[in-house]
């Protein structure tokens, strides 16, 4: 009587061979040499960054610093009085910070708001709709990209004033809501959608509406959200615009509104980077919690250069 042979050892024989196998190609990883090109990449990214850090830190350090302190030289790393709240208290109790940070909060709100509803109802059209001369706005948008914005100041700021929305939050939000790029954008998102799910859709007799609402936007919401973000910051940044058309300091943004603290009482240091620092905050609150959406943003659509 035969027994059958147990299949046990060439299981665990092949296993043994696997591991081996496994552990050569690991072996041989951990022997490649490093890449020349990658290791001189390396470090000049290592010292880029810490180009760009050097006078951030210099900016909040200063800021915990007296107004001595600050305007003292040699500069001191650490104050001889140590770090102190004062120039963060005065900012906030004495000056018209907080309100100009409410006035940034909402213009670029609603500047990212309609800049994106705009952008993306207008690159639907272009990218689904056909119509007459659908490809001439399609290049026009793309050559308008390059034209740049100060040209446009004189004719924006005599419209503002035919409408009377001189010193008003509508006119610092609604000439920054045409965005031509977000369009160009949207629209080549749209365009790698599969139209298969609309025409599904419009044969159950749903309306272009219909399926923008509940097909293409849900699709859409990394772009959605990398567009946003981009739109908010560069609104939050913007100085120029609410520079020119605002007059009144309790409608200013926080860059106009801190350059008329500089102007009309001096250079303070410590005031001046506390300033800095509290108009920065929002906008690193944004990058932590929005970080991927961001670098995302700026892998596959090149919004940064924009």
């Amino acid at each position: 009587m035969t027994t059958a042979t147990p299949a046990t050892p060439a299981m665990s024989s092949s296993h043994r061979a696997a591991a081996r196998t496994a552990e050569a190609v690991v072996s041989t990883r951990r022997r490649k040499p490093l890449d020349p090109f990658r290791m001189v990449a390396f470090v000049i990214l290592a010292v880029l960054a810490v180009a760009w850090l050097v006078p951030v830190l210099w900016a909040v350090l200063t800021s915990f610093k007296s107004e001595a302190e600050a305007a003292a030289l040699p500069v001191r790393i650490i104050p001889e009085g140590g770090f102190t709240l004062d120039a963060y208290i005065q900012t906030l109790s004495s000056s018209m910070v907080p309100r100009w940070a409410w006035n940034s909060l909402l213009t670029s709100t609603l500047v990212t708001v309609i800049t994106v509803a705009i952008s993306a109802l207008a690159g639907y059209a272009l990218s689904r709709l056909r119509f007459a001369g659908r490809n001439v706005i399609t290049m026009l948008i793309v050559a308008s990209i390059m034209i740049p914005g100060q040209i446009l100041i004189v004719p924006l700021f005599q419209l503002m004033l035919s409408l009377n929305l001189v010193d008003t939050y509508w006119g610092i939000v609604l000439p920054q809501v045409v965005a031509a790029p977000m369009v160009f954008i949207l629209k080549k998102f749209f365009d790698q959608i599969p139209i298969e799910l609309e025409e599904a859709a419009l044969m159950d007799g749903a309306s272009r509406l219909k399926i923008f609402w509940s097909i293409i936007l849900p699709l859409s919401r990394p772009i959605l959200g990398a567009v946003s973000i981009f739109v908010f910051i560069g609104a939050w940044n913007n100085f120029l615009w609410p520079f020119i058309v605002v007059n009144d300091a309790n409608l200013m943004t926080l860059p106009t509104g801190l350059q008329t603290v500089i102007s009309a009482y001096g250079i303070q240091y410590a005031q001046n980077m506390a300033q800095a620092v509290l108009a920065a905050l929002p906008l690193i609150v944004v990058f932590l919690f929005f970080q991927r959406q961001i670098i995302k943003g700026i892998a596959t659509t090149g919004i940064a250069g924009q």
